[in-house]
């Protein structure tokens, strides 16, 4: 309890402890990346340690690949196979199956013939009383199912010569999108499973070594960008509308070789410390405001943590 409170007065403590008018208290801040796999696994690698610079696409670790490799195998086969069906349906039945159609197709033609003799033969002589009515039946249907049959292999021919049907055609090729887009997400889940650091910067922690399991989004490394380094103070009410975003300041710092140019990037909009009385003037006086500046350039001299002093420029 006694912590929170001073966590509290942090912003009435900087303020007061000002040494003069123009010049302000305040301390480094950084704004960190939190470098986490996109799904869960053994740590294979790391491959930075805590105070490390890293460029932007520098490898930071990696997970055990066994698993993930051999759901791209599966991926890879499974593209492969709704290919080659799909290919089959577009060129149609083998070249051995349809010269077995022809040869029956040739066949029919030839019975059909034959059935066409047969019925210009016996038809004069039923007219003529020397056969049967039943011998002129026969005839005839014998010439209709040569002639059914003689059909049934044409369509047959055109259809193994035109490939699979329209809906087995697609079916097939939604098969093979289905496949390549497994592929596609395995070579993802390959490619996050070795997370690129996405800009220049420090490493300020690591939290896991290999060997242990981590989960998805569960950060394992910490960067801080240069650019994410911000200057952080308190100012009065009093001198909050002397403050805009674009504002120059300088920084000084036990350490710092000499001023550092910054500039206002942030000014809040409301008081950080209310207290619980009406406002009177007192009171007033006890408002505080949050405001940030940047660095113009990196200065490794920055820390986030290091107390710092800003004066104003053109006070």
């Amino acid at each position: 309890m006694m912590m929170k409170k001073l966590f509290w007065l942090l912003p009435l403590l900087l303020v007061a402890c000002q040494p003069s008018d123009e010049q302000l208290n305040g301390y480094v801040e950084g704004e960190y990346l939190m470098i986490a796999p996109t799904s869960a696994g053994l740590i294979k690698s790391v491959y930075v340690q805590r105070g490390q610079q890293v460029k932007a696409g520098e490898v930071l670790f990696s997970l055990d690949l066994t698993e993930l490799d051999a759901q791209k195998m599966r991926a890879v086969a499974g593209v492969r196979a709704a290919q080659a069906h799909l290919d089959d349906l577009l060129k149609g039945e083998r070249p051995e199956k349809i010269e077995i159609i022809l040869a029956q197709k040739e066949q029919a033609k030839a019975q059909l013939i034959n059935a066409q003799k047969e019925y210009q033969r016996v038809l004069p002589l039923s007219k003529t009383g020397s056969l049967s009515r039943a011998s002129l039946d026969k005839a005839r249907a014998e010439l209709d199912r040569a002639q059914a049959r003689r059909d049934e292999l044409e369509a047959q021919v055109k259809a193994a010569n035109l490939g699979g049907r329209i809906d087995e055609i697609n079916g097939a090729k939604a098969s093979l999108q289905s496949a390549e887009q497994l592929l596609v997400e395995a070579d993802k889940k390959l490619s996050d499973a070795a997370p690129v650091s996405p800009v220049t910067g420090l490493v300020e922690d690591t939290f896991f070594q290999p060997g242990e399991f981590v989960s998805m989004g569960q950060p394992v490394v910490k960067l801080l960008p240069p650019e994410k380094v911000k200057l952080r103070f308190f100012v009065s009410q009093k001198k909050v509308a002397e403050l805009a975003p674009g504002d120059a300041v300088e920084v000084t710092c036990d350490g710092c070789t000499g001023p550092i140019a910054a500039k206002v990037s942030y000014v809040a909009s409301q008081a950080e410390y209310t207290p619980p009385v009406i406002y009177s003037v007192e009171s007033r006086e006890k408002l505080v405001f949050l405001v940030e500046a940047v660095p113009d350039q990196y200065q490794k001299e920055l820390r986030p943590g290091l107390p710092v002093s800003i004066t104003l420029r053109g006070e």
